[in-house]
């Protein structure tokens, strides 16, 4: 599964994307954040404050309890503001 990572996400875990094997185990964007949380201090950092973060599978946002069953592409971005 393709991930992305955009703005201040992408910044604190130093990659743009990755591919991964997601374990099979994680079933929704939820667990899969808990799941990058585990891989090391840079996503920890990137998501400690996980409620905030906004997903899309396959380019069409997405509430945490989303299922990825069949995902090609989860992208993780910060809330945008107005400037």
């Amino acid at each position: 599964m393709k991930i992305l990572y955009f703005a201040w996400v992408r910044e604190r875990t130093g990659r743009a994307e990755e591919d991964i094997d997601v374990p099979a185990d994680v079933a929704t964007v939820g667990e899969l954040i808990g799941w990058l949380k585990s891989r090391g201090p840079e996503f920890e950092h990137a998501f400690t404050d996980a409620a905030v973060i906004r997903a899309a599978i396959d380019r069409i946002h997405v509430k945490h309890d989303a299922r990825l069953a069949g995902a090609g592409e989860i992208a993780f971005f910060p809330p945008m503001t107005g400037g």
